[in-house]
Protein backbone atom coordinates (compact mmCIF):
# COMPACT_ATOMS: atom_id res chain seq x y z
CA UNK A 1 0.00 0.00 0.00
CA UNK A 2 2.77 2.56 0.73
CA UNK A 3 4.28 1.97 -2.72
CA UNK A 4 0.90 2.56 -4.37
CA UNK A 5 0.47 5.79 -2.38
CA UNK A 6 3.91 7.00 -3.45
CA UNK A 7 3.06 6.40 -7.11
CA UNK A 8 -0.36 8.05 -6.85
CA UNK A 9 1.12 11.06 -5.04
CA UNK A 10 3.07 12.10 -8.14
CA UNK A 11 0.09 13.07 -10.35
CA UNK A 12 -1.89 14.27 -7.31
CA UNK A 13 0.80 16.77 -6.30
CA UNK A 14 1.33 17.78 -9.93
CA UNK A 15 -2.35 18.57 -10.58
CA UNK A 16 -3.17 20.07 -7.18
CA UNK A 17 -3.30 23.84 -7.47
CA UNK A 18 -2.47 25.60 -4.20
CA UNK A 19 -1.83 29.05 -5.68
CA UNK A 20 -5.31 30.26 -4.73
CA UNK A 21 -4.89 29.32 -1.08
CA UNK A 22 -3.56 31.83 1.49
CA UNK A 23 -0.05 31.01 2.66
CA UNK A 24 -1.23 30.43 6.23
CA UNK A 25 -3.73 27.76 5.11
CA UNK A 26 -1.01 25.52 3.67
CA UNK A 27 1.03 26.07 6.82
CA UNK A 28 -1.92 24.97 8.95
CA UNK A 29 -2.51 21.92 6.73
CA UNK A 30 1.16 21.02 7.01
CA UNK A 31 1.06 21.04 10.80
CA UNK A 32 -2.25 19.17 10.89
CA UNK A 33 -0.74 16.54 8.58
CA UNK A 34 2.31 16.14 10.81
CA UNK A 35 0.10 16.00 13.93
CA UNK A 36 -2.04 13.22 12.42
CA UNK A 37 0.99 11.12 11.55
CA UNK A 38 2.60 11.72 14.94
CA UNK A 39 -0.63 10.68 16.67
CA UNK A 40 -0.77 7.53 14.56
CA UNK A 41 2.84 6.75 15.43
CA UNK A 42 2.16 7.30 19.15
CA UNK A 43 -0.87 4.96 19.01
CA UNK A 44 1.23 2.27 17.35
CA UNK A 45 4.08 2.85 19.80
CA UNK A 46 1.83 2.57 22.85
CA UNK A 47 0.21 -0.56 21.42
CA UNK A 48 3.55 -2.25 20.79
CA UNK A 49 5.14 -0.99 23.99
CA UNK A 50 2.42 -2.49 26.19
CA UNK A 51 1.77 -5.75 24.37
CA UNK A 52 3.15 -9.01 25.84
CA UNK A 53 4.49 -11.76 23.64
CA UNK A 54 2.05 -13.97 21.75
CA UNK A 55 -1.16 -11.96 22.11
CA UNK A 56 -3.96 -10.63 19.92
CA UNK A 57 -3.51 -12.73 16.80
CA UNK A 58 -0.07 -11.52 15.73
CA UNK A 59 0.55 -12.47 12.07
CA UNK A 60 3.56 -14.57 11.09
CA UNK A 61 4.68 -16.42 7.98
CA UNK A 62 3.10 -19.53 9.45
CA UNK A 63 -0.24 -17.78 9.84
CA UNK A 64 -2.01 -16.15 12.75
CA UNK A 65 -0.77 -16.98 16.23
CA UNK A 66 -2.25 -15.96 19.57
CA UNK A 67 -1.39 -17.64 22.85
CA UNK A 68 -3.64 -15.29 24.84
CA UNK A 69 -6.12 -12.49 24.21
CA UNK A 70 -4.95 -8.96 25.00
CA UNK A 71 -7.90 -6.92 26.28
CA UNK A 72 -6.17 -4.38 28.52
CA UNK A 73 -4.32 -1.15 27.82
CA UNK A 74 -5.12 0.32 24.45
CA UNK A 75 -6.93 -2.90 23.51
CA UNK A 76 -9.53 -2.07 26.13
CA UNK A 77 -10.61 1.02 24.16
CA UNK A 78 -10.20 -0.14 20.54
CA UNK A 79 -9.87 -3.59 18.96
CA UNK A 80 -7.46 -2.64 16.16
CA UNK A 81 -5.10 0.05 17.46
CA UNK A 82 -2.27 -0.82 15.08
CA UNK A 83 -4.49 -0.36 12.04
CA UNK A 84 -5.86 2.87 13.51
CA UNK A 85 -2.27 4.04 13.92
CA UNK A 86 -1.49 3.06 10.33
CA UNK A 87 -4.49 4.98 9.06
CA UNK A 88 -3.57 8.17 10.89
CA UNK A 89 0.08 7.95 9.84
CA UNK A 90 -0.77 7.57 6.17
CA UNK A 91 -3.66 10.03 6.27
CA UNK A 92 -1.21 12.64 7.52
CA UNK A 93 1.03 12.01 4.53
CA UNK A 94 -1.91 12.06 2.11
CA UNK A 95 -3.26 15.31 3.57
CA UNK A 96 0.19 16.84 3.00
CA UNK A 97 -0.60 16.77 -0.73
CA UNK A 98 -3.24 19.45 0.10
CA UNK A 99 -5.76 17.49 -1.95
CA UNK A 100 -8.89 16.62 0.04
CA UNK A 101 -10.28 14.37 -2.69
CA UNK A 102 -7.15 12.26 -2.41
CA UNK A 103 -7.71 11.95 1.35
CA UNK A 104 -11.26 10.65 0.78
CA UNK A 105 -10.15 8.19 -1.92
CA UNK A 106 -7.29 6.82 0.18
CA UNK A 107 -9.57 6.53 3.22
CA UNK A 108 -12.03 4.42 1.24
CA UNK A 109 -9.23 2.30 -0.21
CA UNK A 110 -7.77 1.83 3.27
CA UNK A 111 -11.11 0.64 4.59
CA UNK A 112 -11.63 -1.82 1.71
CA UNK A 113 -8.10 -3.17 2.14
CA UNK A 114 -8.04 -3.53 5.93
CA UNK A 115 -11.68 -4.49 6.49
CA UNK A 116 -11.06 -7.97 5.09
CA UNK A 117 -7.90 -8.35 7.17
CA UNK A 118 -9.67 -7.28 10.35
CA UNK A 119 -12.56 -9.64 9.61
CA UNK A 120 -10.20 -12.62 9.15
CA UNK A 121 -8.29 -11.80 12.34
CA UNK A 122 -11.48 -11.43 14.38
CA UNK A 123 -12.87 -14.74 13.16
CA UNK A 124 -9.59 -16.41 14.13
CA UNK A 125 -9.75 -14.91 17.62
CA UNK A 126 -13.42 -15.81 17.97
CA UNK A 127 -12.72 -19.45 17.13
CA UNK A 128 -9.77 -19.61 19.53
CA UNK A 129 -11.08 -17.68 22.53
CA UNK A 130 -14.83 -18.13 22.17
CA UNK A 131 -17.03 -16.29 24.65
CA UNK A 132 -14.12 -14.32 26.14
CA UNK A 133 -13.49 -12.76 22.75
CA UNK A 134 -17.20 -12.16 22.09
CA UNK A 135 -17.67 -10.37 25.41
CA UNK A 136 -14.69 -8.13 24.68
CA UNK A 137 -15.60 -7.43 21.06
CA UNK A 138 -19.20 -6.51 21.90
CA UNK A 139 -18.08 -3.78 24.30
CA UNK A 140 -14.94 -2.53 22.51
CA UNK A 141 -15.15 -0.49 19.26
CA UNK A 142 -13.29 -1.83 16.24
CA UNK A 143 -11.72 1.41 15.03
CA UNK A 144 -12.93 4.50 16.93
CA UNK A 145 -11.59 4.45 20.52
CA UNK A 146 -13.89 4.65 23.53
CA UNK A 147 -11.69 6.11 26.26
CA UNK A 148 -14.28 5.57 29.00
CA UNK A 149 -13.69 1.81 28.92
CA UNK A 150 -9.92 2.05 29.48
CA UNK A 151 -8.37 -0.66 31.64
CA UNK A 152 -4.73 -0.33 32.65
CA UNK A 153 -2.35 -2.60 30.76
CA UNK A 154 -1.18 -5.73 32.55
CA UNK A 155 2.40 -5.08 31.36
CA UNK A 156 4.40 -1.85 31.72
CA UNK A 157 5.28 0.27 28.73
CA UNK A 158 8.56 -0.78 27.10
CA UNK A 159 10.47 1.82 25.11
CA UNK A 160 12.86 -0.93 24.09
CA UNK A 161 10.05 -2.76 22.27
CA UNK A 162 9.16 0.41 20.39
CA UNK A 163 12.76 1.07 19.39
CA UNK A 164 13.14 -2.53 18.23
CA UNK A 165 9.99 -2.71 16.16
CA UNK A 166 8.93 0.75 15.04
CA UNK A 167 11.98 2.31 13.37
CA UNK A 168 10.91 1.14 9.92
CA UNK A 169 7.45 2.68 10.30
CA UNK A 170 8.99 5.95 11.44
CA UNK A 171 11.36 5.94 8.48
CA UNK A 172 8.56 5.18 6.01
CA UNK A 173 6.46 8.04 7.36
CA UNK A 174 9.30 10.56 7.21
CA UNK A 175 10.14 9.37 3.69
CA UNK A 176 6.54 9.96 2.63
CA UNK A 177 6.54 13.56 3.84
CA UNK A 178 9.94 14.29 2.32
CA UNK A 179 8.96 12.71 -0.98
CA UNK A 180 5.88 14.90 -1.30
CA UNK A 181 7.80 18.01 -0.22
CA UNK A 182 10.49 17.42 -2.86
CA UNK A 183 7.84 16.70 -5.51
CA UNK A 184 6.09 19.97 -4.71
CA UNK A 185 9.35 21.91 -4.88
CA UNK A 186 10.18 20.38 -8.26
CA UNK A 187 6.76 20.94 -9.80
CA UNK A 188 6.51 24.53 -8.52
CA UNK A 189 10.04 25.77 -9.26
CA UNK A 190 11.73 23.14 -11.40
CA UNK A 191 14.39 22.58 -8.75
CA UNK A 192 14.90 20.99 -5.34
CA UNK A 193 16.37 22.70 -2.30
CA UNK A 194 18.75 20.08 -0.91
CA UNK A 195 19.29 22.21 2.19
CA UNK A 196 15.64 22.33 3.20
CA UNK A 197 14.36 21.24 6.61
CA UNK A 198 12.83 18.08 5.17
CA UNK A 199 16.22 16.88 3.91
CA UNK A 200 17.78 17.34 7.34
CA UNK A 201 14.87 15.51 8.99
CA UNK A 202 15.28 12.67 6.50
CA UNK A 203 19.03 12.44 7.17
CA UNK A 204 18.54 12.31 10.95
CA UNK A 205 15.75 9.72 10.62
CA UNK A 206 17.91 7.58 8.35
CA UNK A 207 20.77 7.70 10.84
CA UNK A 208 18.46 6.68 13.70
CA UNK A 209 17.05 3.85 11.58
CA UNK A 210 20.51 2.50 10.72
CA UNK A 211 21.58 2.62 14.38
CA UNK A 212 18.43 0.88 15.66
CA UNK A 213 18.49 -1.75 12.92
CA UNK A 214 22.13 -2.51 13.68
CA UNK A 215 21.41 -2.79 17.40
CA UNK A 216 18.49 -5.12 16.70
CA UNK A 217 20.31 -7.48 14.32
CA UNK A 218 23.86 -7.46 15.65
CA UNK A 219 23.50 -6.96 19.41
CA UNK A 220 21.18 -7.94 22.24
CA UNK A 221 20.68 -4.38 23.48
CA UNK A 222 17.06 -4.21 22.35
CA UNK A 223 16.15 -7.80 23.19
CA UNK A 224 13.54 -8.44 25.87
CA UNK A 225 12.06 -11.47 27.55
CA UNK A 226 8.32 -12.10 27.04
CA UNK A 227 7.99 -9.40 24.38
CA UNK A 228 7.22 -9.86 20.69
Amino acid sequence: MPIVLFLLAVPVVYFTDTSWQPAHSTTVLTWVSIALSVKGFLIRSYSIGTTPKGTSGRNTRAGQIAESLNITGIYSIVRHPLYLGNYLMWTGIVLFTFNFSFVVIVSLAFWLYYERIMFAEERFLERKFGQTYLDWSLTTPAFIPCYRSYVRSVVPFSLRSVLRREYSGMMATVTGFVFIDLLRQWFESGMVNWYSVSIYVFAVSLLITVILRSLKHYTGVLSEKDRS
